[in-house]
């Protein structure tokens, strides 16, 4: 979700820091192995997804980029009529044919993969929409919804679920504990989270799930960390997320933090598979590989860091 939720004032796209870059990454679940896929020192990358074709989608200055996952090329523009400038929360559809894509104007919008008319899918219902998640069938969108009331706006987080066409909007979570980062398992029985209910210490965020109608609420992890964006595999054998250093706040950009895998049901034993620099944008969205066999995430290293041998934009 974007950190910004000022509804007065038109939102900043995020930019580089001098000296920095945006490494779009991945990680390959067969040799374990991380490689740089396209790094750019001139444009602020986030969130990849991963298409059936082996592209991986990612936004940056408000548009939504493509680019091959073997890095062959460099991103292109997908080139959306009618799309507001967008943020890091957007997914693909089952099909692979649709974006979903959560725009700064708050809403949900609809577009071709490939570029077309965007259309818009969230109703003028006073709230703000924030896209995480689809279904496996491809009819409901997951999405966490602010309620511009007051003035802890984020207090007011909850998950939801609406169809594509933007009717039957329920709420999931109804306790006042802010939730974010939704998504389904791959056969559709939960829905998996990250929520700060489990605590009074405020930021703390730990990973939960529940079933789609509301019921069997579970808290997965319970560590000093603050643990956001849960990514099941499609596989439905493992699950990666973003795990924050103790005492974070919200889900902040550029600071030291891990990608931790857990395999199977053992939350209580993840593994640290990465560290990197970053936080907001590094894997905000669903970014498995269709076959479950790599996933992708960007970092954000300075210059220091960089290894200039890889391929920079």
């Amino acid at each position: 979700m974007s950190e910004n939720t000022d509804t007065t004032t038109e939102i900043p796209q995020r930019i580089l820091a001098e000296g920095q870059s945006a490494r779009i990454r991945v990680w390959n679940r067969g040799d374990r192995s991380t490689h740089t896929v396209f790094e750019s020192t001139e444009r602020l990358f986030e969130a990849p997804n991963w298409t059936h074709d082996d592209r991986l989608l990612v936004n940056g200055d408000g548009d939504l980029w493509t680019l091959p996952a073997d890095g062959s090329a460099a991103p292109t523009r997908v080139v959306a009529t009618g799309l507001p400038d967008v943020n890091n929360d957007h997914v693909l559809s089952p099909d692979g044919s649709t974006v979903y894509a959560s725009a700064n104007d708050w809403h949900i919008w609809a577009v071709p993969l490939d570029g077309g008319i965007a259309r818009r899918v969230t109703p003028d219902d006073g709230g703000l929409h924030f896209l995480h998640g689809i279904s496996p069938d491809g009819a409901t969108l997951g999405y966490v919804r602010l309620d511009p009331d007051g003035e802890n706006w984020w207090a007011s987080a909850t998950i939801h679920t609406i169809s594509t066409e933007g009717t039957d909007d329920v709420a999931i979570t109804t306790h006042p504990g802010p939730a974010d980062g939704c998504e389904w398992s791959p056969d559709g029985e939960w829905i998996y989270f990250n929520t700060e209910q489990f605590s009074d210490t405020p930021g703390h965020a730990q990973i939960a799930r529940i079933r789609p109608d509301g019921t069997g609420l579970e808290q997965l992890t319970s560590d000093d960390r603050v643990n956001w964006f849960p990514h099941p595999a499609p596989t439905g054998d493992v699950t990666v997320y973003l795990s924050y250093p103790a005492g974070t706040t919200g889900h902040p950009a550029d600071l030291p933090v891990e990608l931790r895998l857990v395999h199977g049901d053992d939350w209580s034993h993840p593994e640290t598979i990465v560290t990197l620099d970053g936080g907001q944008g590094t894997i905000n969205v669903p970014s498995w590989a269709p076959d479950g066999s790599a996933f992708a995430f960007v970092d954000y290293p300075i210059s220091s860091d960089r290894n200039d041998s890889e391929p920079t934009e």
